[in-house]
């Protein structure tokens, strides 16, 4: 049986302000993870922290290459958003999970049931092919 996600997990992770980490944001404009990226932060007053192969910043903040790369003084890590693609995304759980971040979002079209297990297991929280900015309605965020 697949992950079914819970809609009482996804308010929370999108009503409770803290740190996104998220993983494939780049300076690309052209990708979803720029402008949904901003909603995480401009409308769900979410800090962000960027996390890109060469460690690019985006949106002002300082970039990172992995989660583990992400520092101390940056953590707890509250969410892992990931907008990498599905057979990339175990790793970032598993950074995730060994970086102590307390919930992974696999955006829109991104799937891995192994990967959730694991982090299930680790006791993470999950959201998996959901993108927080076309759940706002829901939660009038």
């Amino acid at each position: 049986m697949g992950h079914t996600n819970d809609p009482a997990v996804i308010e929370r992770l999108m009503r409770t302000k803290g740190r996104w980490a998220i993983v494939g944001l780049t300076t690309n404009e052209w990708r979803a993870a720029y402008d949904t990226s901003l909603f995480i932060r401009d409308r769900l007053g979410m800090e962000i922290i960027p996390v890109n192969l060469p460690g690019d910043p985006v949106h002002g903040e300082p970039g990172y290459s992995t989660v583990g790369d992400i520092p101390p003084e940056k953590q707890p890590i509250d969410v892992v958003d990931c907008f990498v693609n599905s057979h990339r995304v175990g790793a970032v759980v598993d950074q995730a999970i060994a970086a102590g971040a307390k919930a992974v979002w696999l955006q829109l079209g991104v799937i891995d049931e192994a990967a959730v297990e694991r982090a299930k297991a680790a006791g993470l929280d999950v959201v998996m092919n959901v993108c927080p900015a076309q759940q706002a309605w829901k939660y009038n965020l």
